[in-house]
């Protein structure tokens, strides 16, 4: 479990995050959402180091993160996997080499363990027989998947997502978000994703936190969705008349 405590965030005199406490637990999709500049890219920075709170704390389990050296930073993220908005590939380097690059960079493993690591992850996501290919020889969601293979070849305690669907056709972003929830329960991970993807949150959304203005507005799941009374809620999720149809039809079957 990751748990934010009181955490804010300014830069100069522009207060991004503002006293944001929440947690974030292992074996669960833990969304973040709201409208463009809430804060939510912010706020995944600070969970995975690239920023400092300016007040409150981060913790990992018992651990906290904020008051951490360098070395012990280090360790942490050795239990993190990253999936960048981007795919964020190396264009120069296969498929394989792409996977395989934290095992390089981190691991003493054999080249045979490397290997053998490298294609586990590749049958994992369903995309064998691929490693001699470069990205550019794959398609958007196979890149993806790929991005999917390279957050996890280390075994992360940890996986952050960042706009995982984004750019993806309706079809491929549900396979994506598929893959992501039984890769997070299958190896009780805590999986954090931050997304503008209404599908997603009604799919996977097992703890959802809505931000708005640097502030958490409304924390729930996918089956509380349908039944808010949260304004802020409502305005972000319903803003789609399809979406608003459809929330309507669920609340008129539940009083018939």
């Amino acid at each position: 479990m990751i748990i934010a405590e009181n955490v804010f965030k300014s830069f100069g005199e522009t207060k991004v995050l503002k006293g944001i406490t929440t947690n974030f637990y292992a074996g669960k999709n833990n969304l973040i959402i709201g409208k463009s500049g809430a804060g939510k890219t912010v706020l995944l920075k600070l969970l995975v180091g690239l920023l400092e709170p300016t007040e409150g704390r981060i913790m990992y389990g018992e651990r906290d993160f904020t008051a951490m050296d360098k070395k012990s930073k280090r360790e942490i993220r050795m239990e993190v996997g990253m999936l960048f908005q981007g795919s964020a590939l190396f264009d120069s380097m296969t498929v394989e080499e792409n996977i395989r690059f934290p095992l390089d960079m981190f691991t003493n493993k054999t080249k045979k363990e490397k290997l053998d690591r490298v294609n586990y992850c590749l049958d994992r996501v369903e995309m064998v027989d691929v490693n001699d290919r470069y990205p550019s020889e794959t398609s958007g969601g196979m890149q993806k998947r790929v991005g999917i293979a390279r957050a996890i070849v280390l075994e992360p305690k940890y996986l952050f997502c960042d706009e995982p669907n984004s750019g993806l056709d309706p079809k491929t972003a549900l396979l994506i978000d598929e893959l992501i929830q039984s890769i997070t329960y299958e190896n009780n991970i805590t999986t954090v994703i931050n997304t503008h993807d209404m599908n997603s949150v009604m799919g996977i959304g097992d703890n959802i936190a809505l931000l708005n203005e640097g502030q958490i507005a409304w924390q729930g799941n996918k089956d509380e969705v349908m039944n808010t009374d949260n304004s802020f809620l409502e305005n972000f999720i319903f803003a789609s008349p399809f979406l608003q149809r459809l929330r309507n039809d669920a609340l008129e079957n539940r009083r018939s």
